[in-house]
Parts: structure tokens; C-alpha cells; sequence
């Protein structure tokens, strides 16, 4: 039994994890999003060590200090990291499109089921508001 997990068993280094990985989890620890042992579970990452490592090569928060230090990235990061929040907003674009034909379709069909139910049981269900009714919310609220 032993043998078989041990076989499945892949040491990770350092070299695994790509730049854009390690400035990600870095900028996600600097702004408080994650702490460090929260992002070795998120990620799998193994050592704290590790990323305590990336953060003092690639952070721009000296710890010791506390105290942002100014530090010259280069282009290549810079061009990493814009690339990465791309993805990252072109991930959640997407996913937010999904979102909206899902509540698009429910309304389509919610109108559906409603427009069934009033010409099969012959009642009324959608409210019909009044012109004016608007207008005397909005003084009674000013009112107040």
C-alpha cells in the first residue's frame, strides 16, 4: 500500500512553479488577500519557505520593516503581470456573461410559466402598478 502511494508521490521544486504563479501568490499575500499558510492550501504549495523566499525576491513589502520598499521590476515582470490580470479579467468576464444568459434564460422562462398559469387558472398574477404610485413613494421617502 505503502509502495503505491509513494510511487504517485512527485517532489515539487522551485523550477515547477512559473513566474507569473510566484508573482501571483506574492501580490495575494502582500494585499492581505490570502495569508501565507492559506495560500500553501490554495495552491499546494509545500514550504512556507518557499514563499517566503518569492516574496523576498519578488514583493515590494519588506516584512521586517513594515514598510513598502520601492523596487525596480523589470519589463519581463511587468509584461507577466499585466498578462496575468488579463487572464485573471478575462476569466471572470467570462464567467460573468455565463451568469447573465443563465438569469436571462430563467426570466424567459419565469415570464413563461407566468403567462401559462394566468390564461390556465384565468387569474391575474402579474401586478399592475399604477402610474402615479411612483411618484408618491419617492415624496413619502423625502418625507422622512
Amino acid at each position: 500500500m505503502k509502495e503505491k502511494e509513494e510511487s504517485f508521490y512527485v517532489k515539487r521544486t522551485q523550477r515547477d512553479y512559473s513566474l507569473s504563479f510566484k508573482l501571483q501568490v506574492v501580490s495575494e499575500v502582500e494585499s492581505e488577500e490570502l495569508s501565507i499558510h492559506r495560500a500553501l492550501r490554495k495552491y499546494g504549495i509545500q514550504s512556507h519557505g518557499t514563499v517566503l523566499n518569492w516574496i523576498r525576491k519578488y514583493g515590494t513589502f519588506d516584512r521586517e520593516y513594515q514598510v513598502h520598499r520601492l523596487m525596480n521590476k523589470t519589463s519581463e515582470q511587468r509584461i507577466l503581470e499585466l498578462e496575468q490580470r488579463v487572464k485573471l479579467l478575462e476569466k471572470q468576464k467570462s464567467s460573468l456573461e455565463k451568469q447573465v444568459e443563465i438569469a436571462d434564460e430563467k426570466a424567459i422562462f419565469f415570464d413563461m410559466m407566468i403567462d401559462i398559469a394566468e390564461k390556465e387558472l384565468k387569474v391575474p398574477i402579474r401586478k399592475k402598478s399604477l402610474p402615479g404610485q411612483s411618484k408618491n413613494t419617492q415624496e413619502n421617502g423625502k418625507d422622512q
